[in-house]
């Protein structure tokens, strides 16, 4: 690990983002050259301390998901992460949709989307990044390890995830999980697939029932309904962006104007808001 090269590119990647860039508001008393550290480090989930530490050249060795979180926090290309990764002395992954980092482009759509819900997901169903909104939607899905990282292992295995969801819908949503998993099944490394795959063909009957019956190429429809435990029921239109080298998509979630789900999202967004704001 190269301590001084670390500091020194973690600070220069800080002071050359402005508050704009990460969907922050600039007060009128800011006088600090890019964020504040303690802006990057809210961003990164880890502590300001740490990171001036890191920025001094006197912290230890940051692990690669610490690395992978400061590089979301930083909004740093695949590039400007890999290169990161070196300098701490650690080897960039090379396997397709390995990667837990959400390129710029993405990420700056995130940032912009305030009141309304999105987030970036994984080719295995994970969730990578969240805005507020989307938490008060569907629930904090990035605190999830293990296999529970996967939306497919959930929606399988603790069937209460089924319950944002009406019933007459549960056998179509299982049929584009299974259908979406052998997809990346034929492009993901084996080692991150195939122990999720055995060990749901073995709990579960339903996905052992779908799994063998081989459907490839569905995908969820564009309106979704759901079931939310504080605003009732809601049909909104979920849009997705795609970042093919990841294998990473963004969803966003939107109501038509002037009906019921219109109002009932807004009232879920405002929480999401006053959190954003409050940061």
């Amino acid at each position: 690990m190269d301590q001084i090269e670390v500091g020194r590119f973690i600070r220069t990647r800080r002071e050359a983002l402005q508050p704009e860039d990460v969907g922050l508001r600039r007060g009128s008393r800011r006088r600090s050259i890019g964020l504040r550290r303690e802006e990057v480090a809210d961003l990164a989930d880890m502590s300001a301390d740490y990171l001036s530490r890191l920025e001094r050249g006197a912290g230890p060795q940051p692990s690669e998901q610490m690395i992978g979180a400061l590089a979301r926090g930083l909004r740093l290309t695949v590039d400007e992460r890999d290169h990161l990764l070196r300098l701490a002395g650690h080897q960039p992954s090379t396997r397709p949709g390995s990667s837990t980092h959400v390129n710029p482009g993405l990420m700056r759509i995130l940032d912009r989307l305030i009141d309304t819900p999105a987030q970036v997901m994984g080719p295995l169903g994970e969730t990578i990044a969240q805005n507020p909104a989307a938490i008060a939607l569907l629930g904090e899905e990035i605190h999830y390890t293990g296999p529970m990282r996967s939306a497919t292992y959930r929606w399988f295995i603790d069937l209460a995830s089924r319950s944002l969801y009406p019933q007459d819908d549960h056998e179509y949503h299982s049929r584009v999980h299974v259908s979406q998993l052998h997809t990346a099944a034929v492009r993901l490394d084996p080692a991150s697939t195939t122990p999720l795959i055995l060990h749901l063909r073995k709990h579960s009957a339903e996905f052992a029932r779908l799994w063998e019956a081989n459907e490839v190429g569905l995908r969820h429809s564009q309106e979704k309904r759901f079931t939310h435990p504080e605003v009732g029921d809601l049909t909104l239109f979920c849009q997705v962006a795609l970042d093919p080298d990841e294998m990473q998509t963004l969803l966003v979630f939107t109501a038509t104007p002037g009906t019921i789900s219109a109002e009932r999202l807004k009232l879920l967004t405002v929480v999401g808001s006053t959190t954003l704001t409050s940061r």
